[in-house]
């Protein structure tokens, strides 16, 4: 389609964000990383008791900011609220970042970050991972020059599903201009079990330049509600805050999300449920052959390479929506408890697809 007035070529060249496909009636949705649980009774409530909307929200979101910062020992100024980690990373973006500028991410990586780099007018670095799809940090680091103003590092990472450990990373910031930010993308670190994973929080009075992102989308079941949070250096989130549109923070979304946290030894009970899960579908996986990443997230990465869209439309034939990422790859989000093995069954019956190198022993 042709617009019909100038555009910056570089936003008209950009795909849209494809957001996953609904499942047919008796099929499940596997393509979007959702949480297959509504949220608890009091989150609903606390939803309901919001009658007060034709008043504007809270624009900083104070209450859950003072909650936030409670939580994690730090001050109120140090937590900004956002809709959604991923509007608060485009935030930081535009903040750091302009024309002339670079953006350093890993790839493959979540697909936003190319749109949000675009959009901000700066340059795109992608540095591959490594063969076993995790991020290649060495490499990043290597990837900044003098022209770098953001990277950005994502673990558990989307759509690989692998964790960065805590010394690595501490490596890296080690070696990174202290003037620089850094951005790591935390959104699935609820579900991370493992103990040598990074955890950014603590390190965020080390490292001036760190900003810590996460959401209330995964974990908590809040996708629809598109609320997540930043931790970080108070300027630094003041500067993010300017960069954001006011008021996009709702006050049915804070509350739900204060609430959420009330009711956090439920929820995280389904974190673990859903990560048993997890390990049972990804060890039936292997055991068909297909060379499964360990994930320390709520979702499985299967590289399919050149087998990627025929495993996807088979996979939808059978019932299954799933996030393609062709020539690469499978995402497959951990969904309802009656999803697994229905999915192991067809995917037993098209592991035939892939090449017989890119098989496991299994």
């Amino acid at each position: 389609m042709t617009s019909p007035v100038v555009l910056r070529p570089e936003i008209a060249a950009l795909p849209a964000y494809r957001q996953g496909r609904q499942a047919a009636p008796g099929g499940f949705k596997l393509s979007s990383n959702e949480n297959p649980y509504e949220p608890l009774p009091g989150v609903l409530e606390a939803i309901g008791a919001q009658t007060a909307i034709n008043r504007y929200p809270d624009a900083t979101a104070a209450a859950l900011r003072e909650r936030l910062g409670a939580r994690y020992g730090l001050e109120a100024d140090q937590v900004l609220v956002g809709a959604g980690s991923v509007s608060l990373l485009q935030q930081f973006m535009v903040a750091a970042a302009g024309h002339g500028d670079e953006i350093v991410y890993p790839w493959r990586s979540f697909e936003a970050y190319p749109l949000q780099v675009a959009i901000t007018g700066a340059t795109s670095v992608q540095v591959p991972n490594r063969s076993d799809h995790s991020i290649d940090l060495v490499g990043l680091a290597a990837a900044v020059t003098e022209r770098t103003r953001v990277v950005v590092v994502c673990t558990p990472n989307n759509p690989t599903g692998t964790v960065i450990d805590e010394a690595a990373f501490l490596r890296f910031m080690d070696a990174v201009p202290a003037t620089m930010l850094v951005l790591l993308d935390e959104a699935y670190a609820e579900f991370t079990d493992r103990a040598e994973a990074v955890d950014g929080v603590p390190l965020l009075e080390r490292f001036p330049n760190l900003v810590v992102l996460r959401t209330f989308s995964k974990a908590y079941g809040l996708a629809g509600l598109r609320i997540g949070y930043a931790l970080g250096d108070a300027e630094l989130l003041a500067a993010a805050q300017t960069a954001g549109i006011p008021l996009s923070v709702t006050a049915v979304a804070e509350a739900a999300a204060i609430a959420s946290l009330d009711a956090e030894p439920e929820l995280l009970t389904r974190v673990a449920e859903i990560t048993a899960r997890r390990d049972r579908l990804q060890r039936g996986l292997v055991e068909q052959g297909w060379p499964v990443p360990r994930s320390s997230s709520n979702f499985l990465w299967l590289p399919a390479g050149a087998a990627t869209t025929d495993l996807a439309e088979a996979l939808m034939d059978a019932g299954f929506v799933v996030r393609a990422f062709p020539p690469e790859g499978l995402r497959i989000s951990v969904g309802e408890a009656e999803s697994v093995d229905s999915l192991l069954r067809a995917t037993a019956s098209l592991v035939h697809l892939l090449p017989t190198g890119a098989r496991t022993a299994g």
